[in-house]
């Protein structure tokens, strides 16, 4: 026995589709909204330094190492803790980001602060006496309460001097600061950790020997 095919007519399939189209467009806006509304962060300008005078004597040369970090620091996230509520728990804000790892950030702004002294130069550069690496262990905005928040920074700095027999160590000091946030947020804690990390390069170039 033959069956006949019966034709859907077309103004049903019309409505579906558009539904189809309209479901589509949807998802995609949702999916890019997030995106688009992500805030990237850098340190802004550096603070000016005066240049060392004419008549001091030069400063030796320095080989400055990528700063090292843990697992947890590697990505460009912003993250916070919730200390009053899980402490061990970092967590990156939603739509706010760094422009790069937080221990480039820092490489960088040390480089341009040293190199205002002293010449600075990256390993295999130039050959120099004095090695300065560091380890980057804590960089977060850490929330006491829901309204009282600081930047917190640690880092570690190990200074080696190269000779004929290979390098000793001369000095390795931790620096820990806290910087209040002017603002429970992202933006609050991006200027608490700008302000950590220029505290605490200073303190580090006036730990360095003027050797």
């Amino acid at each position: 026995m033959n069956m006949k095919k019966t034709a859907t007519p077309i103004y049903l399939l019309r409505p579906c589709g558009l539904l189809l189209v309209l479901i589509l467009l949807l998802v995609g806006c949702t999916a890019t909204r997030p995106e688009a509304a992500i805030k990237v962060y850098d340190f802004g300008p550096a603070p000016l330094k005066t240049p060392v005078a004419a008549s001091q004597p030069a400063l030796a040369t320095l080989v400055l190492y990528e700063p090292q970090v843990s697992p947890a620091l590697e990505g460009n996230a912003l993250l916070y803790r919730l200390a009053y509520a899980d402490a061990q728990q970092l967590k990156p804000y939603a739509l706010a980001r760094w422009s790069m790892p937080p221990a480039q950030l820092i490489g960088q702004r040390l480089r341009q602060q040293l190199g205002a002294q002293r010449a600075v130069v990256a390993p295999g550069e130039a050959t120099a006496q004095l090695n300065l690496r560091l380890v980057l262990e804590e960089f977060s905005h850490v929330f006491a309460s829901a309204t009282d928040s600081h930047g917190l920074l640690r880092l570690r700095a190990t200074l080696t001097q190269r000779s004929g027999s290979g390098e000793t160590l001369l000095a390795q000091r931790s620096f820990v600061v806290q910087q209040a946030a002017p603002t429970p947020d992202a933006q609050g804690a991006v200027r608490a950790l700008t302000a950590a990390s220029d505290q605490a390069i200073e303190q580090l170039t006036a730990w360095l020997p003027p050797l």
